[in-house]
């Protein structure tokens, strides 16, 4: 963190503060909600979870070099603490003055799919001239992109952060957090419609992201989403669109050529330029995000030459069409999270690969009323697809199971717990094959990769 005092973290969150003045004027060297997580001269924020009370931990927290807590309860007299409302809301005041403080552009991304990956294509090709943070992990909500903030540090010079939200006006506060210069919006697809209802829902919500724009700032659209499409204009700003069937796009891509597992490459035309990159991740939606990622290059000032080398530095992320090679088999690790348009690219990317394909999928949450549908239109596509083993976990995956059965030259088998598939998937994957694994992360699919990578090495 970059030079903030104790007492300045104080008022921004609004908070009452207990313990010795001297302390108000030292600086702060970080922030944290993981009690494990405290260094020295950390402000430790207590939050009351499902699972854990964090105001329990905030007396080791201080022994263990916190200079202060965050809490909503009165703490004993020998722990310095500021006394709030509520610890969330003081974390997020908190992280948006520090913002107010900072010189440093910051690119917000959001969508229903491809966040991350976007993100990690992004940051790959604006750290190719820019002291880059970046979003890790899943610290892309109201607790986690403040604390990302808080990893910002003097020497950075652009922040490249991931927005996830599941209901309306969660965009609103973190768009006030982070105050992005820089908005992408991957697609409008169908995820969280418990809450959303529609893509209608869904647009409104992402929409959100522009709520805290300037004039000067910039936003690219995927010129390929039929919703996106429409938005021409926010706040007198033009949207820069990147697409691949929409030839007016400002970017497009063409002369796609499929490597199988070892990427892909096309041609970017911009303006009068036509720029060759080669993206070592595969899946046609790699295409787009080398679009979106071009896109936020030339906006930073990149050259042409930083950008293709930043697409062709890109390195996969665990559970995000992660290639994992055994040795006896090749394992393509995107159980972090499912939806239905993701599952699709994925089942597409393991259509392309070379030699006997299994896909193991698992249920996919939060897609409301229209969940059994939803999971019979992967069925759908699977049944269009050259995959020769195809294992369905999950009561909801029965219904990728059964429209799938259409392919008589698919073996199809279901089994309900992941438990189940563990006790038999030896006898299914054979030496050679490649192996998608793709669910909900609340399916714990992780630990279907990790028993692979144990049994094939």
């Amino acid at each position: 963190m970059k030079n903030i005092t104790l007492g300045q973290i104080a008022q921004a969150c609004k908070g009452r503060y207990v313990g010795p003045d001297n302390l108000l004027s030292q600086k702060i060297s970080g922030v944290t909600i993981d009690s494990r997580k405290v260094k020295e001269g950390y402000v430790f924020v207590a939050i009351a979870g499902e699972r854990s009370d964090g105001h329990d931990f905030a007396e080791s927290a201080v022994q263990n070099g916190a200079l202060c807590c965050i809490s909503e309860k009165e703490l004993s007299e020998n722990v310095p603490h500021i006394l709030v409302k509520s610890s969330a809301a003081a974390l997020q005041d908190a992280a948006r003055y520090y913002r107010s403080t900072l010189d440093i552009k910051i690119v917000g991304i959001t969508g229903s799919v491809g966040k991350t990956s976007t993100k990690e294509m992004v940051s790959s090709v604006v750290s190719q001239k820019y002291a880059t943070l970046k979003t890790e992990g899943n610290y892309n909500n109201e607790l986690g992109l403040p604390l990302t903030i808080f990893n910002i540090e003097d020497y950075h010079r652009v922040a490249v952060l991931e927005m996830g939200i599941s209901d309306f006006g969660e965009m609103h506060l973190l768009a006030g957090i982070a105050k992005p210069d820089i908005c992408v919006i991957t697609n409008i697809g169908l995820c969280h419609l418990e809450t959303l209802k529609s893509r209608d829902g869904i647009l409104k919500a992402k929409s959100e992201i522009f709520d805290f724009i300037t004039p000067d700032a910039g936003i690219v659209l995927n010129g390929d989403d039929d919703k996106l499409v429409n938005i021409t204009d926010i706040k007198g700003i033009r949207p820069y669109t990147f697409g691949i069937d929409n030839t007016g796009a400002d970017i497009v891509a063409t002369d796609i050529e499929n490597k199988g597992l070892e990427g892909v490459s096309c041609e970017l035309s911009f303006g009068d330029t036509v720029t060759k990159v080669n993206i070592p991740i595969p899946g046609k939606h790699m295409v787009y995000n080398a679009m979106a990622g071009f896109l936020v290059g030339k906006l930073l000032g990149l050259t042409e030459q930083e950008i293709v080398n930043g697409i062709a530095a890109l390195t996969p992320v665990t559970g995000r069409n992660n290639i994992i090679n055994t040795g006896k088999i090749i394992v393509i690790d995107d159980c972090y999270n499912a939806n239905p348009v993701s599952m699709k690219a994925s089942i597409d990317v393991l259509d392309d690969a070379r030699g006997r394909r299994v896909c193991i999928l698992g249920d996919m949450f939060e897609l409301g009323e229209n969940e059994v549908q939803l999971h019979r239109s992967v069925g759908e596509h699977l049944a269009q697809k050259n995959i020769e083993v195809l294992i369905c976990v999950g009561t909801l995956s029965a219904n990728i199971a059964s429209a799938a059965g259409t392919n008589k030259n698919m073996q199809v088998i279901h089994f309900d717990t992941r438990e189940e598939l563990l006790a038999n998937l030896k006898n299914i994957v054979k030496q050679g094959d490649n192996v998608l694994v793709k669910a909900s992360h609340g399916m714990g699919f992780d630990e279907v990769v990790k028993e692979l990578q144990i049994w094939y090495q």
